[in-house]
């Protein structure tokens, strides 16, 4: 019988990075400042550098990184943040969190990416009614490719909203040759230990062009004290990126490349070896995908749902994003004006992700193909 695979192996990755590991870890042990230490600067540099960005400013998790630039922007109650409705929960709870509305809009039926057409309506529904004010655009890159950028930038600036980038699932993506990471005002990372570039715990950052913002950012992560530490000029939070933690993505950092050209080689593997009535996800045009999750589409639900069970019959992992959107989560879905979103009603019902992760060996990819391939005989 064929082992298991699981849906991610982490441990398999520690495993092999652990020589490189234990230095760094000795090192903050040895120093012992284990909040903001040396190694948090080192990391926010080699993040900048990497994304050419001017300024990369480490904090707590992707949710406080996304919270944090809203209040930097002073977001709060009457005021509209336009969001996809197809994505994680953290993209709308800090909205609600400042006390602001969030605005779903539906997202692309093939790259599930956010929808410039629904944007526009949603915009000019929310710009009809008077009742809130228009002010941001969070656009998410979902899956680990961009989100259509060019058109979000235009379409923000010609209504003189303040575009953010929700990059949590994305770090390590390419949109018409540029690093992800300069696209909006600010854009937000995670580092939960499922993305591409992941901690052994919550972290998260926020890259920006803008100096000013970025010295608030650094205000806000740290209580809102100002140069001196018991000098408070603002409400912050406490959302400070732990050293281990630094440390730790400072030794994932050295691999990371090769460990993004090893999902690219998995992701072509399942693209060329997948049955004709499994759709493959779509690539956004003109952009190299981080691949934090494959996601394939089945023709219908009852397809979807025997699949997964095949999967898991078979020992094989994989996962549903997203089986239910924002909007008719019971959380938001009073702060919903009843708008149909349809992609984002069906797509959870059509998508399974599979597993892809650097040390996913060739055998078990081989095996994911194998049972997916005697399944789609069995049920053509």
């Amino acid at each position: 019988m064929s082992g298991s695979v699981p849906f991610l192996n982490l441990s398999a990755q520690r495993t092999r990075i652990n020589s490189l590991l234990k230095p760094r870890l000795d090192r903050v042990f040895e120093h012992c400042q284990f909040v903001l230490g040396p190694e948090v600067q080192e990391f926010e540099q080699r993040l900048s550098h990497y994304c050419h960005a001017r300024h990369a400013i480490a904090v707590s998790s992707g949710t406080d990184a996304l919270l944090a630039v809203l209040m930097g922007e002073d977001i709060g109650p009457d005021m509209a943040v336009f969001l996809p409705s197809f994505t994680y929960t953290a993209t709308a709870e800090v909205v609600l969190l400042l006390g602001a509305t969030p605005i779903f809009v539906d997202v692309d039926p093939e790259t599930f990416q956010i929808d410039i057409a629904s944007l526009k309506k949603r915009y000019n529904t929310v710009l009809s009614l008077k009742k809130l004010v228009p002010k941001v655009i969070i656009a998410v890159d979902l899956f680990g490719q961009p989100a259509p950028w060019d058109e979000l930038k235009e379409f923000a600036a010609s209504r003189k909203l303040t575009l953010i980038a929700d990059c949590a699932q994305s770090f390590g993506a390419v949109y018409k040759n540029r690093k992800l990471g300069c696209e909006a005002l600010a854009t937000t990372l995670s580092f939960f230990p499922s993305k591409p570039l992941g901690g052994y715990g919550d972290g998260g950052a926020i890259l920006t062009n803008d100096d000013e913002k970025a010295a608030l950012y650094r205000s806000l992560r740290s209580h809102g004290e100002g140069k001196e530490r018991y000098n408070v000029q603002r409400i912050g939070l406490n959302a400070r990126l732990d050293t281990l933690q630094a440390a730790i993505l400072l030794t994932k950092l050295d691999v990371f490349e090769q460990e993004l050209q090893k999902r690219e080689e998995i992701a072509r593997y399942y693209d060329k070896h997948l049955p004709l009535n499994i759709t493959p996800p779509q690539r956004v045009p003109y952009s190299k995908s981080a691949w934090a999750i494959y996601c394939v589409t089945l023709e219908s639900r009852e397809k979807r749902d025997s699949l997964r069970q095949t999967l898991t019959d078979n020992n094989i992992g994989s996962a549903i994003y997203y089986p239910k959107p924002l909007h008719f989560q019971p959380a938001y879905k009073k702060y919903h004006d009843g708008t149909a979103l349809p992609v984002s009603e069906s797509k959870g019902g059509y998508v399974l992700a599979l597993p892809i992760y650097p040390d996913l060996k060739d055998d078990e990819r081989s095996q994911v193909i194998k049972v997916i391939k005697k399944w789609a005989k069995d049920n053509s």
